[in-house]
């Protein structure tokens, strides 16, 4: 059986509920099991600057075309055609994904 967890909730000015506040333990524990997190920059650049997902996740994780490319073992114009296209095939999003060390499913933006 689970051990009851101490949650407090916050009540906001107009009565209703604002904030939960858990232990901290249960939190980190919550947030390592969130594997699929994607960041607000790599949205953003997806959303509002129309980028590929390949694209905004290589350039928020500080990596050049060639950087993805030698992880890949492709050339840099190869990977460059991958990353600019409209559409990749399951099994280059899956190896892009792991050259970038994140999830397939990351890429879905």
């Amino acid at each position: 059986m689970n051990a009851p967890i101490s949650i407090q909730t916050i009540i906001g000015q107009d009565g209703q509920p604002a904030f939960v506040v858990i232990p901290y333990a249960d939190y980190v524990a919550q947030y390592a099991r969130a594997t699929a997190l994607i960041p607000h920059e790599v949205v953003r650049r997806v959303m509002a600057d129309d980028v590929p997902p390949v694209r905004a996740w290589r350039e928020h994780l500080g990596l050049t075309q060639a950087d993805v490319a030698a992880r890949l073992g492709i050339s840099q114009p190869a990977y460059a055609q991958q990353e600019n296209g409209t559409r990749l095939r399951k099994a280059s999003r899956d190896r892009i994904a792991a050259a970038l060390g994140i999830t397939a499913a990351q890429l879905d933006i």
